[in-house]
């Protein structure tokens, strides 16, 4: 019966679209409840729009609303103050126009040990931490179970994986000998978001760096072709050649000519006789 109502729950999830304008946290944040304990459901806008709804599919009954026979809401808060195991089922966060966060699973459970794991998926390469929690005491040594499977039994009732992998995502549950055995959880790993174009800070330290590489070389570049282009233009003037041009004489430096001429006849005519 714990496997058929799991798997409906979890295929109920998939149901809706999600968005990652909105989160949907819990407090306290585990995935199990003790019969009778109370917790705070709250949708989280990164725009702080209100418009928001808290809604749950159960056993009992599918997409309903917060206040509609269950908890009390107020903004984009529900409050429940005494859980019952038909409050065991899927939770979310959905808008007017049908938006919706990502779905959690919370159970209830109607006997004396829970397991204390986390609501949300975990990342890939994160501490995981489990707790076998008992109603009498938290501190019992317990027996921890994955896909039907003893992992290993712990003396405090704690039990950490240090750096999650995919092989790691399963179905868990633990066993206190003298107190029984927990409600099954499912339990996500993601991966780490990867991203193709450099970090912000990096953008800026290059373009930061190519500045100051302009600022200094470029007086550099400037006065080098400047220097380039006076030699150049100095050795070209050096090879031009030197043209003389005669003008052509005036009437008055004709005239001149003429005088002088007649003035050495003269005197040649005159030391003759």
């Amino acid at each position: 019966m714990e496997g058929t109502s799991l798997l409906w729950i979890s295929l109920s999830s998939l149901l809706f679209s999600t968005t990652d304008q909105v989160h949907l946290t819990v407090n306290p944040r585990r995935s199990q409840f003790f019969r009778e304990n109370s917790v705070t459901l709250s949708c989280e806008d990164e725009d702080r729009s209100a418009g928001w709804t808290l809604r749950r599919n159960t056993t009992r009954k599918t997409r309903s609303q917060c206040g509609d026979g269950w908890g009390r809401p107020s903004g984009s808060t529900c409050i429940i103050s005494m859980l019952l195991q038909w409050d065991s089922g899927v939770y979310w966060c959905e808008s007017m126009e049908a938006a919706a966060s990502q779905s959690i699973n919370l159970t209830v459970s109607g006997g004396s040990v829970i397991l204390q794991s986390p609501v949300l998926p975990v990342m890939e390469g994160d501490p995981l931490t489990l707790s076998c929690q008992s109603k009498q005491d938290s501190r019992l040594p317990a027996a921890f179970y994955k896909d039907g499977s003893l992992i290993r039994t712990e003396p405090g009732g704690h039990m950490t994986i240090l750096h999650v992998s995919r092989s790691d995502e399963g179905l868990y549950r633990c066993n206190i000998s003298i107190h029984g055995e927990s409600p099954s959880s499912w339990i996500s790993v993601t991966g780490k978001p990867t991203s193709s174009a450099p970090p912000v800070s990096s953008s800026l330290h290059l373009v930061f760096r190519l500045l100051c590489h302009l600022v200094v070389f470029c007086p550099y570049f400037i006065s080098t072709g400047l220097m380039v282009s006076l030699y150049r233009h100095r050795v070209t003037g050096n090879d031009l050649p030197i043209t003389m041009v005669t003008a052509p004489p005036t009437q008055a430096d004709q005239g001149l000519d003429d005088d002088y001429d007649d003035i050495i006849t003269a005197v040649t005519t005159e030391h003759q006789f």
